[in-house]
């Protein structure tokens, strides 16, 4: 079943709106680096398009109805939208989901440290990496440092212009045969991920209460840090600070056609999502959801991960606020639901064709993803979409001329991967994963196809408002 390559349904005269919405997608993923920053974004943009948040609901006893929009902010980390739709929530809603963390090195609590004249920051990686790609580039510092009073001080620095750069050291090739003869896993230790932060001794050699300073450089970096924000050593120990790679996304190839980029997996879907929710237009046939959760590349654990209850609590809260709570309706609202888990598939790569069985994989150019299952070794961990729901699925993006393709995550026991899918379906909804083919995947830099970008969001507007 060969799929047509989707560049073909817009010739070169009509293709302003792919590379339009590819340029609005580069500049978002350029400043939005991290979750909280997603969330920040995606907060001010839902709040011009007319969407209220559900706790000044709560607050003033409003009273919700078809056509409303509501969001939730989880702790600025993951963010939930509904659109209320003009069947009773009970009989389900269509629902978007993806992700918005991305692979990367955070800075540990207790981090800063002086060796040899040099500041050091000490990490730990989070998410799958090759740790060895993560040395030798431009690394740049976002996050917050949050004070004991309870201030919150965001940092952004290496992307900025003229701002520094900061970087892992790799081992000179003159003096790597030793580190050449180990696996690729063991090339780069994890407690070798360190940053070089500075070098320049501080110029008093006493602190402020008349002790010699040992460490003199860590001690210029602590007067620069308390200069530019106000902040002390100990406040690291309430940070959160990632370290990602510094420079803005690009376009890729000669004719442009694709985005090199940090944290396509999975802002690349999150983006279409919740354009598509955003884009909604009139009142939607059954309630319409967004749901951009933290923590999946971790395996969606803590508060803001899906597998805590709050996109469950919040469904509570709007179903009150239109009258309609009981546990019996929420229950049935999210078993009658139907869900696309919007998270990216490998993308077919010339160099590596080995690992990948042609006939079910994904390729640039032909449209968005369709994952059946996902998991390794059997299937092990997978959500395996229902056929019905799939031939479903089939009926509404070929009427609507969406370009769409099936694959698996590489060939039988090659590995394998998995999503929020199965979290979901744990409630008895219909859920699938369906997002866009990445090269690079969990890489400093990864790339996608533009055009599958573009029929990724047409797909998610037409499974909301048909589906």
């Amino acid at each position: 079943m060969e799929r047509q390559n989707a560049w073909a349904k817009y010739p070169t005269d009509n293709r302003e709106h792919v590379f339009q919405f590819a340029e609005n997608y580069r500049q978002f993923i350029s400043g939005c680096k991290t979750e909280r920053e997603c969330v920040s974004k995606f907060e001010k943009m839902a709040q011009n398009a007319g969407f209220t948040n559900i706790e000044e609901i709560i607050r003033s006893k409003e009273a919700l109805k078809p056509g409303d929009k509501v969001y939730a902010d989880i702790m600025g980390k993951s963010m939930v939208m509904y659109v209320i739709g003009e069947e009773p929530m009970e009989k389900g809603m269509n629902i978007l989901g993806a992700h918005i963390d991305s692979p990367r090195l955070d800075i540990k609590q207790n981090p800063l440290y002086e060796d040899t004249g040099m500041a050091m920051l000490d990490t730990h990686y989070y998410g799958g990496v090759k740790k060895y790609q993560w040395v030798a580039i431009p690394l740049a510092l976002h996050g917050v440092f949050v004070k004991k009073d309870g201030t919150t001080v965001p940092v952004s620095i290496g992307d900025k212009p003229g701002d520094p750069v900061f970087g892992v050291s790799d081992l000179l090739i003159h003096l790597a045969d030793e580190q050449l003869q180990k696996k690729a896993a063991k090339v780069v230790e994890g407690e070798n991920l360190d940053i070089l932060i500075g070098s320049i001794p501080a110029g008093e050699k006493n602190d402020k209460n008349g002790e010699k300073v040992k460490d003199l450089v860590k001690a210029n970096i602590m007067r620069i840090l308390e200069q530019e924000y106000q902040i002390e050593e100990e406040d690291f120990l309430s940070a959160e600070i990632e370290v990602v790679p510094a420079g803005e996304a690009r376009d890729y190839g000669f004719d442009r056609s694709m985005i090199m980029g940090y944290g396509h997996d999975d802002r690349v879907c999150a983006y279409p999502s919740f354009m598509a929710i955003l884009d909604l237009g009139l009142v939607p046939k059954r309630t319409s959801v967004c749901l951009l959760v933290d923590k999946e590349e971790i395996g969606s654990v803590g508060a803001t991960g899906m597998q805590s209850r709050f996109f469950e609590n919040v469904t509570a809260e709007v179903l009150n606020a239109m009258g309609q709570y009981s546990e019996l309706t929420l229950r049935r609202a999210l078993a009658h639901s139907k869900m696309l888990s919007s998270d990216v598939s490998a993308a077919f790569d010339p160099n590596y064709p080995e690992v990948s069985e042609k006939k079910n994989t994904a390729y640039f150019g032909k449209g968005l993803v369709f994952n059946k299952y996902t998991g390794a070794r059997g299937k092990s961990g997978s959500n395996d979409a229902n056929a019905e729901y799939i031939g479903h699925l089939r009926d509404i993006f070929d009427r609507n001329h969406i370009a769409f393709q099936s694959s698996e995550l590489g060939k039988v026991d090659q590995g394998g991967g998995g999503t929020i899918a199965y979290i979901l379906a744990n409630y008895g909804m219909e859920v699938i994963d369906s997002g866009v083919a990445v090269l690079n995947m969990h890489a400093p830099w990864e790339i996608i196809s533009k055009v599958d970008l573009y029929e990724a969001y047409r797909g998610y507007c037409v499974f909301l408002k048909e589906a």
